[in-house]
């Protein structure tokens, strides 16, 4: 995985408004080989909320 500070800032700067949707935070998780416990923990480090979750990943 790639820096922890690197992915929040990313993620900050590809959701300013502080919300992705369960799709999208799986697609971002696996674009970058992310596992999704993990991608949640980044976008609680963002300050970014996983709305729309119909699988209950997140």
């Amino acid at each position: 995985m790639a820096d922890k500070k690197e992915l929040v800032t990313k993620l900050q700067e590809l959701y300013p408004e502080g919300r992705i949707s369960c799709p999208d935070a799986r697609k971002f998780a696996e674009e970058l080989d992310i596992a999704l416990g993990d991608m949640g923990e980044l976008c609680d480090l963002a300050g970014i909320k996983i709305v729309a979750c119909a699988l209950g990943c997140f």
